[in-house]
């Protein structure tokens, strides 16, 4: 792993933090992202402290923001020439509803449009370095159903359904993309970390296992050389699961896309 450039938002804490440490360890070079300078300038010391790699660096965004997603990735851009992989791990639950300044319910922004829209910035970087990855943190949890006219909670909210949803759309975005790839040498992929003891878990439920098991997965799809041309699946625990039976469907996954352009400003020309 020591050639590779890896990105891996939300790692400031939690599942991300212990994948950037995991990674570290291995050699690679690790693109630390998170919303608070001072939790990113931590993380950084403390990996190279840890694991004696000092090759990271950090990024700050808040990646509620669709312009600052934007920045994050003209950023790394502007400093790197290439991207092996890609780990889209930031994540929230919003217990109340609350509107980014553009217009979106704050869990459905952060969760899913954050996720495609860095995805398809960063794009030309993973596929002029393929083979490459993308790897999309989802969740156990993810819905089984989906409202085309409530993505925003403009009916009718509930924290755990909006963040249930926006983790079917991770899926639904995978398996998309995973299409849209084929042949171009750029996998995607998706996930469950398990009921880890994180800050997330702990605001709606009782504590998980420990933080070192919740990496395990995403470090499994980013590094096993078994998975080179395994694309388009949801793994649970490193092994490949199916999903809800709405994720399989074409046509929902198709209109989640165009939506999710419309609402990016994006056009992912694949």
């Amino acid at each position: 792993m020591k050639d590779k450039i890896i990105l891996v938002t939300g790692s400031t804490d939690g599942i991300g933090k212990q994948t950037a440490f995991d990674l570290a360890k291995m050699g690679a070079t690790v693109l630390i992202h998170g919303r608070d300078q001072g939790r990113c300038k931590r993380t950084v010391k403390e990996i190279k402290n840890a694991t004696g790699n000092d090759s990271s660096e950090f990024f700050v965004s808040d990646l509620s923001s669709m312009n600052q997603v934007r920045n994050l990735a003209d950023e790394i851009k502007s400093k790197h020439e290439k991207l092996n992989v890609l780990i889209n791990n930031a994540g929230i639950i919003e217990k109340r509803r609350k509107i980014t300044e553009d217009g979106y319910e704050m869990t459905f922004a952060i969760n899913h449009l954050a996720y495609f829209l860095l995805t398809g910035l960063l794009l030309d970087l993973l596929i002029e370095n393929a083979p490459s990855r993308i790897v999309n943190v989802s969740s156990m949890a993810h819905s089984s159903n989906i409202d085309f006219d409530n993505l925003h909670g403009e009916k009718y909210f509930d924290g755990w359904e909006a963040y249930s949803l926006s983790k079917l759309c991770n899926i639904l975005f995978t398996y998309e993309l995973a299409e849209r790839l084929k042949g171009m040498g750029v996998t995607a992929n998706c996930l469950h970390p398990g009921m880890i003891n994180t800050k997330l878990l702990r605001m709606n439920f009782s504590s998980g296992r420990p933080v070192s098991e919740g990496s395990k997965t995403s470090v499994y799809l980013t590094t096993a050389p078994e998975l080179e041309n395994v694309t388009g699946k949801y793994f649970v625990e490193k092994r490949e699961t199916r999903s809800a039976s709405i994720s399989y469907n074409p046509d929902v996954r198709k209109k989640l896309w165009e939506m999710s352009e419309q609402m990016t400003d994006l056009n992912f020309k694949i």
